[in-house]
């Protein structure tokens, strides 16, 4: 049978293909340490499985609306108000099966053939997926790894064309964890306003920062930039809920309405119990998520130091997220090995540490490792990773 065209476009995930390889492995009794994982390493908390048991138990299981139910939406109006000081309506926001979910939504209803969407590389794996499923062409600018991955506005303007749709800004970022500060995300802003570009604002990891900059979402710092982002977000991340599958895009309400249309001829709607847990999540104080912000903080700060202490590695120190993104090159080239994906599966084979190269995220000299697993793994994958390093030095 002959596949549709779209679909012959896509790259496999390189975080799903390592992932599967470190699995096949620890079945075969190899003690694997996988440091590939998107996800915290925490269960959900408690009051929040109590919600949805409640839910449950008083019927909360039938059809919703499919933009979400409206407690949830007041709850999500509420958030950005006192996070973000952003005020939207109930019709400005529609929740979804996850943040992705959210964007894929996005770009179907944004993108006709040919539009083009700006994509800073490293990015995250699914941005210029979506987009080509959509029809569009993601255009690929390397944030230099100098300014710590970061964008700036003259690459913005150079890279703006007449087909030009739209702009993706991921922060804090999967997968570097940078953070772009309030007069960077102005600067770049004002291009967007100057050349009508619409920003797609993922925010993800809003909650998972570990120094002092305050997040800063770019809808915040004016109407007109207001008018013209639409907000991703969730409590995937925030709150250890990435198997419940709520996220949720706050913008124009003429997007919104589309979404919405869009969502009820596809996921009819977001998982009813789902949503209640949700709901309970905004509801209550952010105590649980403080908490793993502190165990992701004290992780960070101790791995990060392992990690520059290695021969051939350099990193940039993030400040948001749970993932370093330490550049390789210098060590997979003194290892002898053509390519970083190429040292990444050997360390796998022989020291058993299953990283994410990062040619998957447009930035093939770096690799990721995700901090959302114990203490103990982390340093014995540091050593695993040093003791590969110095083995093979030529």
């Amino acid at each position: 049978m002959k596949l549709a065209n779209r679909v012959k476009t896509l790259t496999p995930s390189s975080t799903l293909a390592i992932t599967a390889k470190a699995k096949e492995l620890k079945q075969q009794g190899y003690d694997v340490i996988a440091l590939g994982a998107g996800e915290p390493d925490f269960n959900t908390p408690s009051f929040i499985l109590e919600s949805a048991e409640k839910a449950m138990k008083e019927g909360m299981t039938k059809y919703t609306p499919s933009g979400g139910i409206v407690e949830l939406k007041k709850a999500i109006v509420n958030k950005f108000k006192s996070d973000n000081q952003l005020t939207y309506t109930t019709d400005q926001i529609i929740v979804t099966t996850g943040a992705k979910h959210a964007l894929y939504t996005l770009f179907q209803v944004l993108l006709n053939d040919g539009d083009e969407v700006i994509v800073p590389a490293p990015y995250w794996v699914s941005y210029p997926e979506q987009v080509k499923l959509a029809g569009g062409k993601p255009v690929f600018i390397e944030a230099k790894e100098e300014n710590e991955f970061k964008l700036t506005p003259k690459e913005l303007e150079e890279a703006i064309t007449e087909k030009t749709k739209a702009i993706i800004i991921n922060s804090p970022s999967n997968p570097t964890g940078m953070m772009y500060s309030r007069e960077e995300l102005k600067q770049l802003g004002e291009v967007c306003l100057k050349h009508n570009v619409l920003i797609v604002s993922d925010e993800i990891y809003e909650k998972l920062i570990y120094s002092d900059d305050n997040h800063v979402s770019i809808a915040e710092l004016s109407d007109e930039l207001k008018a013209q982002t639409v907000v991703i977000n969730g409590v995937s991340k925030s709150h250890s809920m990435t198997g419940w599958r709520i996220g949720y895009a706050a913008g124009p309400s003429e997007i919104i309405k589309a979404m919405t249309s869009l969502a009820s001829h596809s996921t009819s709607n977001p998982t009813s119990i789902a949503q209640y847990a949700a709901l309970a999540a905004y509801s209550m104080n952010d105590e649980p998520v403080e908490k793993m912000k502190q165990v992701f903080a004290e992780r960070l700060d101790m791995l990060y130091n392992l990690l520059i202490d290695i021969p051939g590695v350099t990193c940039v120190k993030p400040k948001g997220a749970f993932y370093l993104f330490p550049n390789v090159e210098e060590a997979a080239k003194s290892n002898g090995f053509t390519t970083v994906d190429d040292w990444v599966r050997a360390l796998l084979e022989e020291e058993k540490v299953a990283l994410v190269p990062g040619s998957g995220f447009g930035s093939p000299n770096n690799v990721r490792l995700s901090y959302a697993t114990s203490t103990e793994a982390l340093k014995e994958a540091a050593q695993r990773i040093k003791q590969f390093i110095i083995r093979h030095q030529s």
